[in-house]
């Protein structure tokens, strides 16, 4: 699954968004009712039916003649595809992420991923791009990290994880004479131009495949389909290790440099929410913040490691939301069934939790009268089960989690191949047994 999704808060795709909800057009009501159905389940009510939200990733290109190659290099034959996914199977709201541009990343020669279409690849076209952890920050680079976090981006980070931007990497800035040129000699230097050059060509690529995410985006609003979310974040424990260290090596930050990783994840929190303060002004036709959850599963990191490391810092993130009037999406990968009393520390009806792996009664007892959930409906029966299967699990989670309400229906992770018998059968049975 991509996870860094950006959004633009002046394109035609708000724009497109909010017109639709007022217009009394078909279109524009489904759009304000699958809006409403979210809404009411996140502020733990009962709608009159249980909203659908699968997370996609390859599924709609795989199972409509395309595939996530095309996703990264032929957007228009991408964007024919989701359009006849989302017409067929009515989800409640658009959950595949933006278009990311194979090109670009083959420009900037991207270290962290691999991806379908990239030359010389062993990735199929059918698949999502595949991470590659790499350790781009030393042990003893954290004082660095946190002093100058922009300098460390620009000289360390960047020519890093993309090589062929190792020219920033001398950019100094030295106090001198007024009226002297001498600080920025380090910008026109050789090594300098040429990044910023292949910087241009980076974002003239990047800007092609942002454009061809707004015109699909438009075409579903349009045709009453509103977003999931409309911003992305990470908890800064996971960003140190999906970034920076790597998994393995923050996990030994943990004991030999927990203080030095306490203050980095602060420092991180800090950042997102300054990046977030465009829901306060945005005309957005909903206010929710997709956060995937990568290392804090169960057996991570003990209960107290957990608290101060991973969901302090992630929950200054939620609460900085919250006050904006935005809902947290948070997105639970592996097994967490041992963190569920945390999650319940949150304020009533503000959150939506999705779980991969839970006890989901348990999670239901816990958390039903705080926040929604969701998810864990084991994407492998939709690929590898029978359709009988598929009807019994999801009327069994419905029997679970829906009395009450504050429940919203998901897989128990991203979709990316399923029968398509499988598919339909999961639909029906939402919109027929997940009904008041």
């Amino acid at each position: 699954m991509e996870e860094n999704r950006t959004f633009d808060a002046s394109s035609s795709w708000f724009a497109t968004g909010v017109k639709a909800a007022d217009d009394q057009t078909p279109a524009a009501e489904k759009f304000a009712k699958r809006i409403q159905l979210v809404e009411d389940a996140t502020a733990l009510k009962e709608p009159e039916r249980i909203p659908m939200c699968p997370m996609l990733g390859a599924l709609p290109y795989n199972l409509k003649g395309s595939s996530y190659k095309d996703a990264m290099y032929n957007y228009p034959a991408a964007s024919e595809a989701l359009l006849k996914f989302y017409q067929e199977f009515q989800p409640d709201a658009t959950t595949h992420t933006a278009f990311t541009s194979g090109r670009a990343n083959e420009l900037a020669q991207s270290t962290m991923i691999d991806w379908p279409g990239r030359p010389g690849t062993s990735v199929p076209d059918f698949s999502t791009h595949q991470v590659i952890e790499n350790e781009y920050m030393s042990e003893d680079e954290y004082p660095e990290l946190l002093k100058d976090f922009t300098g460390f981006m620009l000289r360390k980070y960047i020519p890093r994880a993309f090589p062929a931007l190792k020219g920033l990497a001398n950019i100094r800035f030295v106090p001198t004479i007024i009226l002297n040129t001498t600080p920025l000699a380090s910008l026109y230097a050789q090594e300098a131009q040429e990044a910023f050059a292949r910087l241009a060509e980076i974002g003239k690529e990047d800007a092609a495949a942002a454009q061809a995410s707004n015109e699909v985006s438009n075409q579903l609003a349009a045709m009453g389909f509103p977003p999931m979310f409309t911003g992305a974040g990470e908890a800064p424990f996971d960003i140190i290790g999906d970034y920076y260290r790597g998994t393995l090596a923050t996990l030994t930050d943990q004991l030999e440099y927990a203080d030095e990783l306490a203050e980095a994840c602060d420092m991180l929190a800090d950042i997102q929410i300054d990046s977030w303060q465009y829901f306060r002004t945005a005309p957005l036709p909903v206010k929710r913040v997709f956060f995937p959850l990568h290392k804090g599963m169960d057996g991570f990191m003990s209960p107290e490691q957990y608290e101060k490391i991973y969901w302090k810092p992630l929950k200054k993130c939620m609460m900085a939301l919250i006050d904006m009037g935005v809902t947290p999406l948070i997105y639970t990968e592996g097994k967490y069934n041992t963190r569920l009393e945390q999650l319940a520390d949150v304020p009533k009806g503000k959150v939506i939790y999705h779980f991969e792996t839970v006890d989901i009664a348990r999670a239901k007892k816990i958390l039903g009268d705080t926040a929604a959930i969701s998810g864990n409906l084991p994407i492998y029966l939709l690929e590898h089960g029978t359709k009988q299967q598929v009807i019994d699990e999801t009327k069994r989670l419905i029997d679970i989690c829906a009395p009450g309400g504050g429940y919203i229906f998901d897989t128990n992770g991203c979709i990316d191949n399923a029968k398509q018998e499988n598919l339909e059968a999961m639909f029906d049975t939402i919109y027929t047994y997940g009904k008041k």
